[in-house]
């Protein structure tokens, strides 16, 4: 496989990108702490039959990393992937999202529908799930602690890259169930990758910037509203499944069902969520780095789901 490492202006930034093959285009957004590399092994099995990409998600890599918290909100995310999308010449993707950028593909076809040619995310739940998991399931709340700690500034992102972040290559070692999978030299970019200069504090500004986000504060007494946003339009609440936009693109949730932080419960009842089909494939001896883990397996699924 010819891998091409290219940047790729967009919303304003510049996002590095690993380029491969030919064909429909498919976009690969990685999650946190990483970066393209995470999708070295779909990279290589895909590239012969479609055009692959797989960014640096702003903030990451060797991506631009605007200063700032607001810069991190979902609507820039999904401009960025629109723009990558014009900037490619096409009219639409396929996306393919893990983790954090799980859940903006989950956004991303919510929103840009007609962008969105079919979808698939591992191990991350769709955002109306896992709202309703954070209220109601007190597993589910103490696995997420951490959401909650990279609210404070400064020191998670601090603790993270002591030495050369050291952390980030224990925590994917230690959460991922096929170890070997993941190799020394792979732990090894990853870190250098969470090294970079700001890498890390924009990573976490992610997390930061979902708190503050007016959708995720509209059901705040009008009160707090008003005192947080003022007079700025207060975004509908979306209390139940059905407040939520469908997903109209055909979708696959592949699912590591021994992920340390996200229950395999954060898969069901999903189906009011879409109007077109939509499946689960749930992988019973992979951790949260299913697409590492399970490489031949994810492959496999992808094309065979991709083939429709």
């Amino acid at each position: 496989m010819a891998l091409e490492h290219r940047f790729i202006e967009t919303n304003g930034v510049r996002l590095h990108c690993a380029v491969a093959g030919a064909g429909p285009l498919v976009i690969f957004l990685h999650g946190f702490p990483e970066c393209w590399y995470s999708w070295r092994h779909q990279l290589e099995a895909l590239a012969p039959y479609f055009r692959v990409v797989a960014p640096d998600l702003r903030g990451y890599g060797d991506s631009d990393k605007p200063a700032g918290i607001a810069a991190y909100t979902m609507p820039h995310l999904i401009a960025d992937i629109e723009g990558l999308i014009q900037a490619l010449g096409e009219h639409q993707t396929i996306l393919v999202g893990h983790d954090w950028g799980g859940g903006l593909a989950w956004y991303f076809a919510t929103e840009r529908p007609t962008l969105t040619r079919q979808l698939v995310v591992m191990n991350c739940p769709h955002p109306a799930i896992f709202q309703q998991h954070l209220m109601t399931n007190r597993q589910q709340l103490r696995q997420s602690w951490y959401l909650f700690f990279f609210q404070i500034p400064w020191l998670p992102e601090t603790l993270l890259g002591l030495n050369h972040a050291w952390l980030i290559g224990k925590a994917i070692r230690q959460s991922a169930v096929q170890k070997s999978a993941i190799t020394e030299a792979d732990i090894a970019y990853l870190r250098d990758a969470a090294s970079k200069p700001g890498a890390l504090h924009s990573g976490i500004n992610y997390y930061r910037a979902v708190f503050r986000s007016p959708e995720s504060l509209a059901n705040l007494p009008d009160g707090v509203w008003r005192f947080v946003y003022g007079r700025e339009p207060r975004p509908p609440a979306r209390r139940t499944l059905e407040d939520w936009p469908q997903i109209s693109a055909p979708t696959l949730v592949i699912w590591g069902e021994q992920d340390i932080a996200l229950d395999k419960a954060l898969t069901l009842g999903m189906e009011p969520l879409f109007k077109a089909p939509f499946r689960v494939q749930y992988v019973p001896d992979s951790g949260h780095w299913v697409q590492q883990e399970k490489a031949q397996l994810v492959n496999d699924a992808l094309l065979e789901f991709l083939a429709r």
